[in-house]
């Protein structure tokens, strides 16, 4: 009973020592969940993307007032939140041009730099291209953070949408 006890107390203080692998500050991202907005009409236009994140050095995120440089109208970078849009068009996934970019903002998270983040996103986008009859969509996505680390990148899985 005794090696039995000192074996579990061994185990204890050395799984209980070890310290958490440290996060990466390239951000990490996860697809969770597409919810579409009912907007009672039948039509599915808009959809909530829920994805969870991680960020070693806590930079994820942009100010109202992060409009120069790198982060300029002007610039790319302006958005932090990339959503490619892809239609099934006769059983192929063609990447399709929308007229409005499905691009996002994310606002600052953190003003504790550096520090660890996790948690979720939700971003509200369209997900019916009315230029198209093709109903079957997927969505890509990737982050950059605010020294431009890009995450992975995500895919929804095929979703139907409601012309």
């Amino acid at each position: 009973m005794k090696k039995l006890l000192l074996l579990g107390l061994l185990a204890l203080l050395f799984f209980g020592c070890r310290h958490p692998e440290p996060i990466s500050e390239v951000p990490y991202i996860e697809f969770v969940r597409l919810e579409k907005v009912d907007e009672g009409t039948g039509v599915d236009n808009q959809a909530n993307l829920v994805v969870r994140f991680q960020d070693g050095d806590g930079d994820i995120g942009l100010n109202d007032a992060d409009t120069t440089g790198h982060f300029s109208k002007d610039s790319v970078f302006y958005y932090n939140f990339f959503i490619d849009y892809y239609e099934k068009q006769n059983g192929e996934w063609v990447l399709v041009e929308l007229p409005t970019p499905l691009h996002a903002r994310i606002p600052r998270l953190s003003d504790n730099e550096p520090e660890s983040i996790e948690g979720e996103i939700t971003i509200l986008t369209f997900i019916n291209n009315y230029f198209s009859s093709y109903d079957t969509i997927k969505l890509s996505c990737c982050l950059y953070d605010r020294a431009l680390h890009q995450s992975n990148t995500i895919e929804t899985p095929e979703i139907i949408v409601n012309k």
